[in-house]
C-alpha cells in the first residue's frame, strides 16, 4: 500500500515519447525516480491495462505507480492510485472505486483549483515554465517559482511542480516547497532517460 508521496522525481511516461512506454518506466525506476505516471492518452483501454500490468512488474521495488485519468485501470493493474484532470471523474468518486489507500493527484493551475481538490493526496501544479510537452493544448501563462512558492503555501497537500522542468531547475524547484519536481519532455526525450532522471533526481535532492 503506497504512503504519503515521496520525495524526489516523478516522471510521467507520455504519449508522445519515441521509445516504448515500458523502455521508459524501465529506465526511469533504474534512474531513481520516485513516482512514475502512466500518461498514455492515445492508448486504447486494453493496451493501457497490459502495459500498466508490466509496469506494476518494474515499479515493484519501490517507485509508486500512478495511472492518469483511469481509476478502472488503475485498479485493475493494482497500481498505487491515479492522477486526475480538471475534466476527470471527482476525487471522492475515484476515492469509491480505489478505496482509502490509494494515491490520488489532482491537475491545478489556479488558486480555486487548488482549494477545490478536497480529498486529494497531492497536487500538481503548473505550468512552472513554459513547456514543449503540450503543443496543441491551451495552457496558462507559466507560473514561475513566486507562483510555486505561493501554491505550496495555500495547498493542504504535497505540491508536484510541473512544466519545462529540467536538471538547472530542479534545485530551485524544491527550494520553493514542491514535494516532487514532475517530467515529461526532459526525461521522455533524453538520449539517455535512465541518466536524466538520476541527475533530475540529484539535482532535486542538493
Amino acid at each position: 500500500m503506497p504512503g504519503p508521496l515521496p520525495a524526489g522525481v516523478y516522471a510521467i511516461v507520455d504519449s508522445s515519447a519515441t521509445r516504448s512506454p515500458l523502455d521508459l518506466v524501465g529506465a526511469f525506476v533504474r534512474g531513481g525516480a520516485a513516482v512514475v505516471q502512466l500518461r498514455l492518452k492515445q492508448a486504447g483501454a486494453g493496451e493501457l491495462l497490459r502495459v500498466a500490468r508490466e509496469a506494476r512488474k518494474l515499479c515493484s521495488g519501490g517507485t509508486l505507480l500512478l495511472v492518469n485519468d483511469r481509476p478502472d485501470v488503475a485498479r485493475l493493474a493494482e497500481a498505487d492510485g491515479v492522477h486526475l484532470g480538471q475534466d476527470d471523474l471527482p476525487v471522492q468518486a475515484v476515492r469509491a472505486i480505489l478505496g482509502p489507500q490509494a494515491l490520488i493527484g489532482v491537475s491545478t493551475h489556479s488558486d480555486a483549483e487548488i482549494d477545490a481538490a478536497q480529498g486529494a493526496d497531492y497536487i500538481g501544479f503548473g505550468p512552472i515554465f513554459t513547456t514543449p510537452s503540450k503543443p496543441g493544448a491551451t495552457l496558462p501563462a507559466p507560473q514561475g517559482l513566486e507562483g510555486l512558492r505561493r501554491a505550496v503555501q495555500r495547498s493542504r497537500v504535497p505540491v508536484v511542480a510541473i512544466g519545462g522542468i529540467g536538471v538547472d531547475s530542479a534545485h530551485e524547484i524544491a527550494a520553493a516547497g514542491a514535494r516532487c519536481a514532475a517530467s515529461i519532455a526532459y526525461l521522455c526525450n533524453a538520449p539517455d532517460p535512465e541518466a536524466a532522471t538520476r541527475a533530475l533526481a540529484e539535482a532535486f535532492a542538493r
